[in-house]
């Protein structure tokens, strides 16, 4: 059995070793995408704290950040924080109201390009503690410009993932997905979809963790060759145009309907790190 102290300090290594290597990866699309103007940017990291309600030292996290030539904006974040929910906030989390005390760590990244033809993405894994604790999580592809064979193949990865462990339900996560990202306002999906999973505790914590370490595993196997296979495609100014309207989507959604950003608000994160998935320019007209 693990105890609960090594489950949180595993999650948290997990996540910080799972930043390092897409920060890795996503600086060598960087070096790759010569044909764009510009230098090959580099993430910046910034480290954070955050103060309890209560008083006490709440924890914190690293934001890194990058705006390159390919990436025209990244965030991949980490954080470990730990405190009492705030009354109201606890009552509708699992556990929280016979105790407030709860702790979280994860890892959330989201990429807006520079090129139409290279699709936003979302991917987040996260433990959270109460007196419950559980896993959860997801991906999700974002294309202002849909392409079939990039949807196929990232589809297929995700749900691989899921059917490569007992504890997860691919059909079940994808369509948690289409439900989770879908816009009430514009009747409207956000993205093609992927997957999504919450309050993922099946009894078998080591086989939980198992499977959200192939969540991140599968994002950072299916994400780049898309990229790869879209970043030399020319674009026209109409493009680019349909991208920043596109993009007022995915920032109607993450301040409306976000659950990871209100989380992060109710809790007194770092409000850089916890926007850091709007994108830099986007349109509405």
């Amino acid at each position: 059995m693990t105890d609960a102290l090594s489950k949180k300090d595993r999650a948290e290594a997990w996540f910080a070793a799972l930043r390092d290597r897409i920060c890795a990866e996503f600086e060598r699309l960087e070096d790759e995408a010569e044909h764009l103007p510009g230098e090959a940017g580099r993430f910046e990291y910034t480290a954070w704290d955050r103060d309890d309600p209560t008083g006490a030292p709440g924890g914190g996290g690293v934001r890194g950040a990058m705006t390159g030539r390919l990436f025209e904006k990244v965030g991949v974040n980490i954080s470990r924080v730990e405190g009492e929910f705030p009354a109201d906030f606890a009552a509708q989390i699992p556990g929280a109201s016979e105790d407030p005390r709860f702790f979280a760590t994860g890892i959330s990244l989201v990429a807006h390009m520079t090129s139409p033809h290279v699709p936003a993405v979302h991917m987040n894994t996260r433990y959270l503690a109460t007196t419950q604790d559980w896993f959860g999580g997801g991906a999700d592809l974002n294309p202002p410009f849909p392409v079939a064979e990039d949807t196929a193949s990232w589809l297929d990865a995700l749900v691989g993932c899921c059917d490569r462990h007992d504890v997860a339900d691919g059909k079940r996560y994808k369509e948690w997905c289409d439900e989770y990202f879908y816009i009430p306002h514009r009747q409207r999906a956000r993205g093609v979809g992927g997957i999504f999973y919450d309050r993922l505790n099946s009894g078998d914590w080591e086989a939980d963790f198992a499977f959200t370490q192939d969540v991140g595993e599968t994002f950072l196997s299916a994400y780049p060759p898309i990229v790869r296979r879209n970043m030399h495609r020319e674009w026209t100014e109409e493009e680019r145009l349909a991208q920043l309207r596109y993009r007022g989507l995915y920032a109607e959604f993450n301040l409306v309907y976000d659950r990871g950003t209100t989380f992060g608000l109710k809790t007194g994160g770092n409000v850089d790190a916890i926007l850091m998935s709007l994108p830099p320019l986007a349109r509405w007209d």
